[in-house]
């Protein structure tokens, strides 16, 4: 955890403006246990004095992106957006506005929202698990075999219930509401470990 926020403190200086490289090693010098060293990055005068930290000979260059853009979700082009509720545990709607082709676990960690996804979306376990509502259950393609497997492992399992990670959005879902189960069930290989 330090080290993310020595590195977001680090980009932060760099991106305000130049920055000496007396100055970045007299910054990062109190920090140098969290910079990485790599001797193999060529290193050019004129990048040295405004993009890289010099320590030792070497350069380490840093670079950003927007922490929206981390996951797999689209932005979606306007008068395309494929609006998603999800009924939070507590009972709360949130309404989003999705692209065609996201899958609703990519949606709702994109918005901050308590679905796990222990499995990255690999349809390995079942904490992705929702529970479509009827009217657009049946628009949603049949799961195939490893989505029913996983089902039989979700907390809370009802007729109209759905892997997050296997559910892509199409034109005709757009209006589509889903529930969060009440809780969720991550089986892992040590809980069967003999005690």
């Amino acid at each position: 955890m330090m080290a993310q926020r020595v590195g977001l403190q680090a980009i932060k200086r760099l991106t305000v403006g130049p920055i000496s490289p007396a100055m970045a090693t007299r910054y990062l010098s109190a920090h140098s246990r969290y910079v990485i060293q790599s001797p193999s990055i060529p290193v050019l005068p004129s990048i040295i004095s405004t993009h890289c930290i010099p320590m030792s000979g070497s350069c380490r260059l840093f670079s950003g992106t927007a922490v929206k853009r981390h996951g797999h979700v689209q932005e979606p082009k306007p008068g395309e957006e494929i609006r998603v509720t999800f009924i939070t545990r507590e009972g709360d709607q949130v309404h989003i506005d999705a692209a065609e082709g996201d899958n609703l676990l990519d949606i709702a960690q994109a918005h901050d929202l308590d679905m796990e996804g222990a499995c990255g979306g690999s349809c390995a376990c079942s904490t992705c698990h929702v529970i479509v509502d009827p009217e657009f259950y049946d628009r949603i393609p049949e799961p195939d075999d490893d989505e029913n497997d996983m089902l039989d492992l979700a907390f809370g399992l009802t007729e109209t219930s759905r892997l997050g990670c296997q559910v892509k959005l199409t034109k005709d879902l757009d209006g589509l509401r889903v529930a969060l189960p009440q809780m969720t069930r991550n089986l892992q290989a040590k809980d069967f470990e003999k005690r």
